[in-house]
């Protein structure tokens, strides 16, 4: 299970200053890959699909990504090719999903462990062998503490994300395919009558979020942690279904909430640098915490969420 551990760990010689650097630093660092995972399931819900199989596609893009970096000496390379691989799992999910009576919530936990099973199978020779990883952006080139230097590391990915997150809102917003997708997402019927192939659409979709979550993998295995082990993910791809809900399907906020969640994630370890060892594990599930809230307080059969794209609420 991946922790916040890293960056926490940088800044234990700044004293109690370093439990908001370590939240700010775990936000950005964790946040990243809860960020690519839940703009991909933005837009893949955005047609009126629901793939839950992006925690096996954020493994295997991980696994991936480390098998390239390491064969290649290109992260950057690995990272192009998590992508592609996350694109073929979301296109055959989006596949499998078009067939009739189909059930895309079954076919997304089928994914998961096809996933899962092959980046275990695959990647048992690369758990020891060290790949090249990700450069990161020094924005604490202005201090002399090495602390704070180190966890004011960012990685270029994540500036990737800051703006990929607004320009995936104005896509939806701005542009025919994005109203093409949104009208796919309302009513597939009225998207049907005005001559589109909705199969197609919401294959195109789910292609494209599996792209984002294998890039999302990337970064686990290429950054931070910056290795590769069977363990890597803690749930990201489930919970970024939460994280999508929370943001009420806008990609802008989708980036705030996974700021959020990241920053959830590093209070625990952040608290126990500063010698708040008592009860510190319950700090570590406050993102699993948060999940299941989530999840509670936007249960209902009654009422459609904010933001919600009304074929969501169909069941098929």
């Amino acid at each position: 299970m991946m922790s916040a551990i890293d960056p926490v760990a940088d800044v234990t010689g700044i004293g109690v200053w370093g439990v908001p650097l370590a939240v700010a630093s775990g936000a950005v660092r964790i946040g990243t890959p809860f960020l690519f995972v839940s703009l991909g399931e933005c837009l893949t819900e955005k047609s009126g699909r629901v793939n839950l199989g992006l925690e096996g596609t954020l493994v295997m893009g991980a696994m991936s990504a480390y098998a390239i970096s390491y064969y290649s000496g290109s992260a950057w390379l690995g990272v192009l090719v998590a992508g592609l691989v996350g694109s073929v799992l979301g296109a055959l999910h989006g596949w499998l999903c078009s067939l009739p009576r189909v059930n895309d919530v079954a076919i997304g936990i089928a994914l998961i462990s096809l996933g899962t099973g092959l980046a275990f199978f695959l990647g048992k020779p690369f758990i020891q062998p060290s790949a090249t990883k990700l450069p990161a952006i020094d924005l604490g080139f202005w201090s002399s503490s090495p602390e704070v230097r180190s966890a004011l590391q960012i990685n270029a990915l994540f500036v990737v994300g800051l703006l990929l997150a607004p320009a995936i809102a104005f896509l939806l917003a701005r542009t025919r395919w994005g109203l093409v997708l949104r009208t796919v997402g309302e009513s597939s019927d009225a998207a049907r009558s005005m001559g589109y192939r909705v199969n197609t659409v919401r294959a195109i979709a789910t292609t494209c979020g599996g792209f984002l979550a294998g890039v999302a993998g990337s970064f686990l295995s290429l950054f931070y942690p910056g290795s590769w082990n069977e363990r890597l993910s803690s749930g990201q791809g489930l919970m970024a279904v939460a994280l999508v809900i929370f943001a009420q399907w806008n990609p802008v906020r989708c980036l705030w909430a996974a700021l959020l969640f990241g920053a959830s994630s590093a209070l625990g370890p952040a608290l126990q640098s500063v010698g708040v060892s008592s009860g510190y594990q319950l700090f570590n599930a406050v993102p699993y915490v948060l999940t299941l809230g989530i999840m509670i307080a936007t249960s209902s059969a009654s009422r459609r969420l904010p933001g919600q794209p009304a074929e969501l609420t169909v069941a098929r």
